[in-house]
């Protein structure tokens, strides 16, 4: 089986600066022709906050040919508590209301793909436990297939034993939670986008892939990570193990966010730099 992942698209019929990606990233993946397509989130420019942010993407998501399965971002149904767009009920029903669940688990062949809102991860919010006792029942219940997680943010940046790197990862007691659930259910693959950087590593016997951006690239706005720059898309191909392929697609411009953000996602007192840049 391959599933092409895409992720961090950030597109918008008002603020169209990235959407002019699309039409190379949908050639190469018809070319492509996988059994799946995956979104890892940040589908929208601003879909926390607006409407039209949804359905224009939804609409250019549609036009695919395979199946697309989509988990939200922070700029799809907003991020922490005390941030300028925090999630909440109302952010989560537009989301549900114009692109569908905010997690998933599909059936294919002997996988079990699950999709996962990790915005809700140290969120505090009331779906929160409710979602990991989901995932927890999901992997119990996966009948002897091996299983693949996709989400927005990656569990940390750097070290497994991190502190609390805030709006980057997962809280540690948090985290803690989900990389027991990977351990004890042998999951294969763990992979997320969020960083605009693409990168792989292992943590025990789970892969774990951080998907480029289709849309940006980040140069001074953000700290260097592990990995690299660039505007694409991952190739995941499931059999007796998962391989995985970072990929640049041709035709696609890594577009430097530094340039716009200004135009794209304003700065303010409330809003740090870091925050807008992602």
């Amino acid at each position: 089986m391959k599933i092409i992942q895409i992720s961090d698209t950030h597109f918008s019929p008002t603020k169209p600066h990235f959407n002019d990606n699309w039409d190379p990233i949908r050639q190469w993946i018809e070319e492509e022709q996988p059994d799946l397509v995956v979104h890892t989130g940040d589908l929208t420019v601003d879909g926390a906050d607006l409407d039209e942010d949804l359905s224009f993407s939804m609409a250019l998501l549609g036009e695919l040919t395979v199946p697309v399965l989509v988990v939200p971002g922070n700029h799809d149904v907003g991020h922490m508590p005390g941030s300028h767009q925090p999630v909440d009920d109302l952010r989560l029903k537009r989301w549900r209301d114009f692109v569908g669940p905010d997690r998933f688990a599909k059936t294919i062949g002997d996988w079990l793909v699950i999709g996962v809102n990790s915005l809700l991860i140290g969120s505090g919010h009331a779906e929160e436990e409710a979602q990991l006792a989901w995932l927890s029942e999901t992997l119990a219940n996966r009948n002897g297939r091996r299983a693949v997680i996709f989400a927005h943010k990656p569990l940390f940046v750097d070290d497994p034993d991190e502190g609390d790197t805030g709006y980057w990862g997962a809280p540690p007691r948090q985290r803690r939670e989900i990389i027991d659930l990977l351990t004890a259910h042998q999951v294969a693959l763990f992979a997320s986008g969020h960083l605009h950087w693409a990168w792989q590593g292992r943590l025990g016997v789970t892969q774990l892939v951080w998907a480029p951006p289709t849309s940006f690239i980040i140069d001074k706005l953000e700290r260097e990570m592990p990995g690299s720059r660039l505007v694409g898309a991952a190739i995941h191909r499931l059999g007796q193990a998962v391989e995985s392929e970072l990929v640049s697609v041709a035709g696609a411009t890594a577009h430097v966010l530094d340039e716009v953000i200004d135009e794209v996602y304003p700065r303010n007192i409330t809003t740090a730099p870091v925050e807008a840049a992602q």
